[in-house]
C-alpha cells in the first residue's frame, strides 16, 4: 500500500471513529504520513482507534461526559500500546 492510500484509509477510519469530531486537520494528515513512514501497520492503527473508542464507550454511566476528540494525536498512546502488545510474526506476514 502506498503512502497516499495509507493516509486516506487511516483518515477515513479516524473520521468514522465514535467520539471524534469528524474533521481532518493538517496535523492529522502529517501524523498519518509519519505513521506510514515509520512503518506502522494500518491494521495496528485501526485497532488502536477501535480500542480507544471502546474504552470511552465502556465508561460508567454516571461518569461525566468526555469531550469530543479533535486530533488523531489523541490516539498516539493507544497506537503505541497496540504496537507494544502486537504479534511481530503477524505484522511481518501482513506486509
Amino acid at each position: 500500500m502506498d503512502q497516499r492510500v495509507y493516509v486516506r484509509r487511516l483518515l477515513e477510519t479516524y473520521r468514522a471513529t465514535p467520539g471524534t469530531c469528524g474533521i481532518v486537520r493538517r496535523p492529522d494528515r502529517l501524523l498519518a504520513a509519519q505513521l506510514y513512514q515509520r512503518g506502522v501497520p494500518i491494521e495496528a492503527v485501526e485497532n488502536a482507534l477501535t480500542l480507544a473508542a471502546a474504552r470511552r464507550l465502556a465508561r460508567a454511566a454516571d461518569a461525566p461526559p468526555l469531550g469530543v476528540i479533535r486530533s488523531l494525536a489523541y490516539f498516539s498512546p493507544v497506537i503505541k500500546e497496540v504496537l507494544l502488545h502486537s504479534d511481530p510474526v503477524s505484522q511481518h506476514s501482513a506486509s
